[in-house]
């Protein structure tokens, strides 16, 4: 089992929420909203998408995607005119506003509304410029997306657990930093022997979860082990808890290790407060865990890489006039220690912008398997019903100018990844393992000794 859940996330985002006026509607019975959310597409993909874009192609597409919605659902053999590109981009919007509307009149159906018609006609404008990233969310869709990288809120005792192999008990793995359990003093690798009296013993982590979660305000006793030795049973009164994108735990050695699970709105937030605790513990040197990380918000990515690199340039970013913004380090970082960055073929987005600053500053060394290959920016532009458009509006370059895109980031030292690996455990955790090796000669060197430092 991985260490942590996934995100599917490969994307660098920027969020624009400044609003474009909508043609005029052709008909009262075509909805306003439905004509706004047409017009901020085709103007937003217009003029933002980071490649020129054909505009007789994004009508076809838009007629293409419509007809084949109406067949899949239920219309054999719809009858649509195609449409009629025009150098004017008003009468364009007209032109995709009157397909909407004149379908919805000949096809009335149970199975889609006006609204549906509207979002195929959006699907199909996003598809017509061919790019994997450039995409219609739903409402539902673009709900999960910002979920996904600013996190979920529950109510529970603020950590996180795993099942152990050896004593098949339940066993914390981080304490979520001032929450409840961090309070009352609970610590990484204590042993949860009972919950409300009930032992962990062969409980899955979705029935150990289940019952430390619970209505806000609400109390859990749990008994815990600590070294072997049983602690005083301790109360803990639930409360609101926000999904952590960052997790932290003490290495032998004393090497810290921080896993990101996504660039999030906090992330950079999360990462200092984890970051100052090891330090606090005497961390002589880091693990940067990026596996499986598909990336989020550039900013994030710019406050996450401040964190090692000191000064300089950490990501350029290339918009379609050819404009080129390099954006610097945040001065924020901590004192140089010795660094490795575990990446795989996940790591992409703004994973990869981390990785190829550190790479290229030369602050720390990159292990694990080639990156994922995602050098574009997208912008999200939301629309009024609570839907978006994604739009790939530039692309990037690391500090030295490379051009990752297609190509990823070849790591300076290879490590495969074993079978079933448990992300974050160094006996199940063959990169991991190579990581804390490497770093452990690097502080042998630092020493001045020749050999690893004993752990």
């Amino acid at each position: 089992m991985k260490r942590f859940a996934s995100f599917a996330f490969i994307l660098v985002l920027a969020l624009s929420t400044a609003r474009v006026p909508a043609a005029t509607s052709t008909s009262k019975s075509f909805a306003l909203l439905d004509a706004e959310e047409i017009s901020i597409t085709y103007q937003r993909l217009l003029s933002e998408f980071y490649k020129k874009v054909n505009t007789e192609m994004v009508l076809a597409g838009a007629h293409d995607n419509l007809v084949a919605y109406l067949k899949k659902n239920g219309v054999p053999n719809p009858k649509v005119p195609a449409l009629r590109p025009s150098d004017d981009a008003a009468q364009n919007i007209r032109e995709l506003d009157q397909e909407v509307e004149t379908v919805a009149t000949e096809y009335p159906s149970g199975k889609f509304t006006p609204r549906d018609l509207t979002y195929a006609t959006i699907a199909g404008m996003m598809g017509a410029v061919k790019d994997r990233y450039t995409v219609f969310l739903s409402p539902k869709e673009y709900a999960a997306l910002n979920e996904g990288l600013d996190g979920t809120t529950f109510s529970g005792t603020g950590i996180v657990i795993e099942s152990s192999d050896t004593t098949k008990m339940i066993t914390i793995s981080n304490v979520v930093p001032d929450g409840p359990a961090d309070k009352a003093g609970l610590q990484q690798d204590d042993v949860i022997s009972t919950i409300d009296g009930k032992s962990t013993y062969g409980l899955t982590i979705q029935q150990a979860s289940k019952m430390l979660r619970g209505t806000e305000g609400t109390q859990v006793t749990l008994q815990i082990q600590r070294a072997g030795k049983l602690l005083t049973p301790l109360t803990i009164v639930r409360a609101p808890i926000r999904q952590l994108s960052v997790y932290s735990k003490m290495l032998p050695n004393k090497i810290g290790y921080v896993g990101l699970t996504v660039f999030g709105r906090d992330t950079g937030k999360e990462l200092s407060t984890a970051l100052d605790r090891l330090q606090s513990q005497g961390a002589r040197a880091f693990v940067l865990d990026l596996r499986d990380n598909g990336g989020g918000y550039l900013s994030a990515a710019i406050d996450v890489s401040s964190k090692f690199i000191p000064s300089g340039p950490i990501v350029s970013v290339e918009s379609r006039q050819s404009q080129i913004d390099t954006l610097e380090a945040e001065n924020t970082a901590i004192a140089p220690v010795p660094l490795a960055v575990l990446v795989n073929g996940h790591t992409a987005s703004a994973s990869e912008i981390t990785s190829g600053a550190i790479q290229d500053s030369g602050v720390g060394t990159l292990i694990g398997t080639k990156t994922f290959g995602k050098g574009v920016v997208q912008t999200i532009y939301p629309l009024p019903d609570g839907s978006a458009v994604k739009i790939t509006t530039a692309r990037y370059l690391t500090p030295r100018n490379r051009d990752i895109n297609t190509i990823g980031i070849q790591p300076d030292i290879t490590a495969q990844e074993n079978k079933s690996p448990r992300y974050g455990d160094l006996g199940k955790d063959t990169q991991l393992q190579a990581a804390v090796t490497f770093l452990q000669n690097k502080i042998a060197q630092l020493n001045g000794s020749s050999s690893p430092a004993p752990q």
